[in-house]
């Protein structure tokens, strides 16, 4: 199928920065949240991430204008009728992702494929939700999603090989680099960077060191660019909560365990940069 038009569902970070990347690859795209609010703060966000690019050189005024002409928003799923591929990219609740993809399943073309930006969540259950299993895959992105390079394409146990190469193909359109992965808990981005991030949320708790110094070892002695606290922070902790927690519940292992601190940070409403308050504090 030639890909002219996506559904993206979620106007948060990670939406925002699909429904970026699809429409500076010149495909028209629908922008689904809510709420108005959401979708004007979501458009704040692109035209702000184009008027940074156009101070680099990288981008023209003419560019922006058309990047942002093919952006139209909406509040209602319907909209998804006409579009060629939908990608869902709301908070990581299983639930609510199965409630959109029964939902979308009744109202999409039978030939449309339905992607999921999880980070975590099977592919497979939410393939089950639908009629059309063969089509339903993951497209990992990486946040922030018009910086990073990484798609992890992600095939449940019934995604076609035609599904999962067109995925590939749009990925690279994009301007990613697709890496296909197999349907197991947290794939392989997360599986690994998690662990990484709950064992420094330990190092915290049990006073190893402060989380500058814990941040500064592994940026000096890892050379990561970002120390794994204010990856943390950058990713929202509710999210490494709700990942480390699939992990845990899918593998059944304990190193997956999500730190106490953790949990409580998360109840105390203090999920990093989004909040202002995490491991470290933001204006």
């Amino acid at each position: 199928m030639d890909i002219k038009q996506i559904a993206v569902i979620g106007a948060g970070t990670m939406g925002n920065g699909i429904a970026h990347v699809a429409a500076a690859s010149g495909i028209d795209v629908t922008l689904i949240d809510v709420k108005p609010e959401f979708l004007d703060k979501a458009l704040k966000t692109i035209t702000g991430n184009c008027d940074r690019m156009i101070k680099k050189g990288a981008l023209t005024e003419d560019d922006k204008s058309a990047l942002l002409s093919r952006i139209k928003t909406a509040t209602g799923l319907d909209e998804t009728a006409s579009a060629d591929l939908v990608i869902e990219a709301v908070s990581e609740n299983e639930s609510l992702k199965l409630g959109i993809f029964k939902h979308l399943d009744a109202i999409c073309r039978p030939e449309v494929m339905l992607a999921s930006n999880t980070s975590s969540i099977s592919i497979t259950a939410l393939a089950a939700a639908t009629g059309r299993p063969d089509r339903v895959i993951g497209m990992h992105f990486m946040n922030p999603v018009p910086m990073m390079k990484l798609v992890e394409v992600v095939r449940g146990i019934a995604t076609s090989e035609e599904t999962t190469g067109q995925i590939a193909a749009l990925s690279e359109r994009l301007g990613k680099t697709p890496v296909v992965v197999e349907d197991y808990p947290g794939f392989v981005a997360n599986r690994i960077l998690m662990p990484m991030i709950n064992e420094a949320i330990y190092c915290l708790m049990e006073g190893v060191a402060d989380a500058d110094a814990i941040d500064t070892v592994m940026k000096l002695g890892m050379a990561h660019p970002m120390g794994p606290l204010a990856l943390a922070d950058l990713i929202g902790l509710d999210v490494c909560l709700a990942i480390l927690e699939v992990l845990h519940d899918g593998l059944g292992d304990d190193k997956y365990r999500p730190c106490p601190l953790l949990k409580k940070m998360v109840t105390a409403g203090h999920l990093g940069r989004k909040s202002g308050r995490g491991f470290f504090a933001y204006n």
